[in-house]
């Protein structure tokens, strides 16, 4: 049996998670712009959702834009959107290839009417596709939490279950994600996911983003096959 038959035949990844890290220290160690780093990014990510199609996951999320991140030089966020902007009218000329139901998860505010009215499109458009891209664009953990406790006071909320609060946030419907990969090197979550990640599997690795690949993904599979989930039991 394959490698690839043999993951598929054991318990399935229902939910994978992706913080994408590495893109600027890729490109400076190449002696490029960090615009570049985060052009190879985008061809890392086309790669690692093709494989995650193949492996038969239902819903991936990644973490393109945080809300940290606009404190970045300016040429870098700009690019970054443009970069965004490019996939997104990529994924509305292929929407049938793609096969996937876009949803955005952060604030869309601050993007220009034009690119909001393409993601809200987008979103409507794909609604009708079983398997689901989560992208964390303008996006936080904490702001993600706050915006739903706000969603739900709204409509009169007094208290609230953990289930009410999980249907009230950007990834309602989704299943929380079995396994959080981060690129990159550091050790930590960075404000992704703060609620749905309560009993994920955290999978770190030195590898930068633009240099994963299926082959990555594959280790990191075989890895969470190994580990026992006993959620607070023995």
């Amino acid at each position: 049996m394959t490698k690839a038959a043999e993951i598929k035949e054991r318990k399935p990844i229902r939910h994978i998670a992706f913080i994408m890290d590495g893109n600027g220290r890729w490109a400076k160690k190449r002696g490029l712009p960090r615009e570049q780093g985060h052009q190879f990014g985008v061809k890392a990510f086309r790669r690692v959702l093709e494989h995650c199609r193949e492996r038969g996951i239902p819903v991936v999320t990644v973490y393109a834009f945080s809300t940290e991140n606009w404190k970045r030089p300016e040429k870098e966020v700009r690019s970054i959107i443009r970069l965004m902007d490019r996939y997104l009218s990529d994924f509305e000329k292929n929407m049938e290839s793609y096969a996937l139901r876009l949803r955005f998860m952060g604030d869309k505010t601050p993007f220009d009417e034009k690119m909001r009215q393409k993601m809200e499109k987008l979103e409507k458009d794909s609604v009708h596709y079983k398997r689901i891209l989560n992208i964390g664009f303008n996006y936080g953990g904490r702001d993600e939490i706050v915006h739903a406790c706000n969603a739900l006071i709204a409509q009169g909320a007094v208290q609230v279950t953990e289930q009410e609060l999980s249907d009230a946030l950007y990834t309602a419907g989704c299943p929380d994600p079995d396994l959080i990969i981060r690129t990159g090197g550091d050790l930590r979550i960075s404000n992704f996911l703060l609620w749905q990640a309560a009993y994920a599997e955290l999978y770190f690795t030195d590898v930068l983003w633009p240099d994963f690949g299926p082959a990555e993904l594959d280790a990191a599979l075989e890895e969470f096959y190994t580990r026992q989930r006993r959620y607070g039991g023995v």
